[in-house]
């Protein structure tokens, strides 16, 4: 089995969970629009889908999902799902506790199917992006010392980069705000 962001990150005060971890990537993702709006930059052209994969095109594709840390992500969602829910519902009835635990152990199987089918979806995506002989150059780099070094630092770096993102924002909307309220200032509206 993988391991898991939280090994990686129980001694940093401020870590975040996978879940976190993927949501703060979607939240990236978001900003992109904010990019392409500005008329001095160029915008990126999406990258070319590639044919109708073969099976060993999506076999080196999954491998790039396992090499890349990616899929410990995955594995460590369901049981913090579970953890989630067990909160949730003991927090009015804490009576649920016991039996609770013992249903979600019992179905914890059926779910983990579920990461499986994540790990293969995130293949075909990368399979449709990539062609095969750069996916292969891609593993070859996670497995190499430095691409070991790269997935090993992926959760410090994705809770930096978070934290610094938070702290940006702030500044950002502070200044922004501060910024239109003198615009609007000097139009005669006050705010």
């Amino acid at each position: 089995m993988l391991p898991s962001f939280e090994r990686f990150s129980s001694a940093r005060p401020r870590a975040l969970r996978p879940a976190a971890i993927l949501l703060a990537a979607a939240g990236l993702l978001l900003l992109a629009p904010l990019a392409q709006a500005q008329p001095a930059v160029p915008a990126a052209k999406a990258p070319a889908v590639v044919a109708a994969p073969t099976a060993s095109h999506l076999a080196a594709a999954r491998e790039l999902v396992m090499a890349s840390g990616m899929s410990r992500s995955f594995n460590a969602a369901i049981p913090q799902m579970m953890a989630k829910l067990t909160a949730t519902y003991t927090q009015t009835r804490p009576d649920l506790a016991p039996d609770l635990k013992i249903v979600l152990e019992q179905i914890r199987p059926e779910f983990e199917k579920d990461t499986d089918q994540m790990v293969d979806k995130a293949a075909h995506i990368y399979a449709g992006l990539l062609t095969e002989p750069e996916i292969k150059a891609a593993v070859a780099f996670f497995a190499s010392d430095a691409g070991k070094k790269y997935v090993q630092t992926q959760p410090y770096f994705f809770d930096d980069v978070i934290n610094a993102m938070q702290d940006w924002h702030q500044k950002i909307s502070a200044q922004l705000m501060t910024r239109v309220r003198a615009e609007l200032k000097k139009k005669g509206h006050t705010l």
